[in-house]
């Protein structure tokens, strides 16, 4: 068995990761990777790593606002201006999958850090996508957060 990443130093092999999230919705620890906790793990997340830019309202108007050529979003209206929740462009922009993001974008790429622990996920299209469960995590702080 391999093991991977920084989880080597803890032991965990590749394949006890592929199967942590499958085990926890057995046991009903994870009844949804957009769940309360997750909300409540992702404002723990996106305070420490989002709201330098996004600041802690959530409002694009975080400390680095003044100095930022290009002004991040407000991420409370995001529901408001798309008529529903972005979640495809709120992963793939976070994670580098969208391609504009990962050739250079202001907008940090997160992918390679949230990624530890990975989770398909269901868009409202019907396609799906792997993420990281930290950042739905934290899109689970912004869904929760959403006027």
């Amino acid at each position: 068995m391999a093991v991977i990443g920084r989880d080597a130093r803890l032991g965990i092999k590749e394949e006890m990761i592929e199967k942590l999230p499958s085990l926890a919705c057995a046991l009903g620890l994870l009844t949804s990777p957009l769940a309360a906790d997750g909300a409540q793990r992702g404002q723990i997340l996106f305070e420490r790593h989002c709201a330098t830019c996004h600041g802690m309202d959530l409002s694009g108007q975080g400390p680095m606002w003044g100095v930022l050529m290009i002004k991040p979003t407000d991420l409370v209206g995001l529901t408001e201006r798309e008529g529903d929740f972005p979640l495809d462009p709120v992963i793939t922009r976070t994670d580098g999958q969208d391609p504009f993001v990962r050739h250079g974008s202001p907008m940090p790429v997160y992918g390679p850090f949230f990624e530890r622990l990975v989770q398909k996920v269901g868009l409202p299209d019907g396609r799906e996508m792997q993420t990281g469960i930290t950042l739905l995590d934290i899109v689970a702080y912004l869904q929760a957060h959403q006027r």
